[in-house]
Formats: structure tokens, C-alpha cells, sequence
């Protein structure tokens, strides 16, 4: 998937346990990554792009993973599209619900207390150890050396859509240009299939994603995004840490998303 994650498992168990845990996970991130890489000629993907496997001939995760992105699309506005860029590309959903699939696999097998972190877009269950949540460091989006968001919690998923690596990778598909106005979006929430779909539609949207993520948090995902001019905005129930809420975007104007 073209980026680096890191597995942290912190339940109490056996070495050769956690081994396998371990390379069940990565042979599971593997297999999604041959089947979905945009950037394998063989990959299920790009033969069903160049009509070579017509999609009831897919696999079952692939069927999964069109039918969220088409319900995305819908909820959205068509602000998430798989086609933004002009051709079939899920990765803004596969990445966020490959790691979701990976956490759940672990759970099945029996690791309640694990974090996993795709480049950024990470998804924790239970505890680091007995009485502390998870901590996630959000990137400050131009100083790679500084965070903007220090985020705490259990059961907690966490993405990030931002410019400051990979550049204007991120198109309106209404308009098929790439959008500038957001630096960077992070949702949190329960799914981070949905949270890392949720944060590439706002980054979409440009500056009206401050207003549709300010809806979201009805639905159990808050937010905080920093626009192209320095201005930090977030949720009001945005999990930040206690000891880093003074410590946070160093980068403009403070504010509720959808504040005025």
C-alpha cells in the first residue's frame, strides 16, 4: 500500500503467540495489498479496470469493498469517488478497512489490547497496559518535526488526509482538479474504514469539508482539520489529551469546526 505500519500488541501472551499474531496480520496486509495495489499489473484491481474479470467474477472482499465505496459516494455527494483521479483507485477506502479487517482478525484470535498504524491511519483496541489509553501523535502538516494533534482513547480509530506528504494526490471529482484549501483532516471515530473515507471526502470538498465534518459528530466521528492559510479548527468532542491541550496547532486561529 506504499507506506510502512507498525503492529503493537500489548495483551500477556505467550512469545511464540504473539509471533503468530503478528505474521497472520502481515500475510493478511500482504494479500490486500496484491489484490488492491494500484500499482501491480496483476493485481485483482487493475484487471477488473481493464475489463479483464467482470465484477461477479470478484472476490468477495473486492464485491465488500466496491458496494462501501458506492455507498460512500451517495453519502457524500460524490465527494468520495474511487474514480476521482480518472480511474478505479479504492485506496481511500481499502487502506483504513484493511487495518480495520486486521484489528478485528486480532480480536478473533484473542487480542483485546493492540494498536496498529498504517502511515498514520491507526486503529487501537483496549490498552497499552492496565489504566492508560493509547496516545496518537497527529503530524503537524508543515513542521514534519512538531505534532498538531496529541489524541487519546480506547477502541479509538484515527486518519489522516493531508497534502504535506504525497502533494495534491487528492481530487474533486466534480470539478477533476486536485483541492488545496485543507492542509490536512483528521477524523476519529469507531470504523476506521469510514474515518479514513470520511477525512479524503472533506479534504475534497475543500472549504465546505468544515461544515460537513462539523455533521459528523452525530454519528460518533469528531474531527479537526488545518486549512491551506493556518487555521486550526476541531470538533468539540475531539479526544484530545488532557496534558497536550495546551500544546497543540501552533499554525493560526483556534476554533469549533464550523465555527464562524
Amino acid at each position: 500500500m506504499g507506506t510502512a505500519v507498525s503492529i503493537e500488541i500489548a495483551d500477556l501472551l505467550p512469545r511464540r503467540a504473539l509471533a503468530e499474531l503478528i505474521d497472520d496480520t502481515c500475510a493478511w496486509l500482504h494479500e490486500v495489498d496484491r489484490r488492491f495495489s494500484t500499482y501491480k499489473d496483476d493485481s485483482e484491481v487493475n484487471q477488473l479496470e481493464r475489463g479483464e474479470l467482470a465484477v461477479d467474477r470478484c472476490s468477495p472482499d473486492m464485491r465488500t469493498v466496491l458496494d462501501a465505496c458506492a455507498s460512500l459516494r451517495r453519502e457524500t455527494d460524490g465527494y468520495f469517488d474511487e474514480r476521482a483521479a480518472g480511474r478505479l483507485d479504492p485506496s481511500g477506502y481499502v487502506k483504513g478497512w484493511s487495518v480495520e479487517m486486521a484489528s478485528a482478525r486480532l480480536a478473533q484470535a484473542g487480542s483485546f489490547n493492540h494498536c496498529i498504524n498504517a502511515g498514520g491511519d491507526v486503529r487501537s483496541r483496549g490498552r497499552p497496559e492496565p489504566g492508560r489509553p493509547w496516545r496518537f501523535g497527529v503530524r503537524h502538516p508543515w513542521e514534519s518535526d512538531k505534532l498538531a494533534w496529541v489524541l487519546t482513547g480506547t477502541d479509538l480509530a484515527v486518519a489522516t488526509s493531508g497534502t504535506y506528504e504525497r502533494g495534491l494526490h487528492v481530487y474533486d471529482p466534480h470539478s477533476g482538479e486536485p483541492v488545496q484549501a485543507l492542509r490536512s483532516v483528521t477524523v476519529t471515530g469507531p470504523d476506521l474504514a469510514l474515518a479514513d473515507a470520511y477525512a479524503t471526502a472533506a479534504m475534497a470538498m475543500g472549504s465546505d469539508g468544515l461544515l460537513w465534518l462539523a455533521r459528523l459528530a452525530g454519528s460518533g466521528y469528531e474531527s479537526a482539520a488545518v486549512t491551506r492559510d493556518g487555521h486550526a479548527y476541531h470538533s468539540d468532542h475531539l479526544p484530545i489529551a488532557e496534558d497536550a491541550l495546551e500544546t497543540g496547532v501552533e499554525v493560526g486561529d483556534h476554533a469549533d469546526v464550523g465555527a464562524s
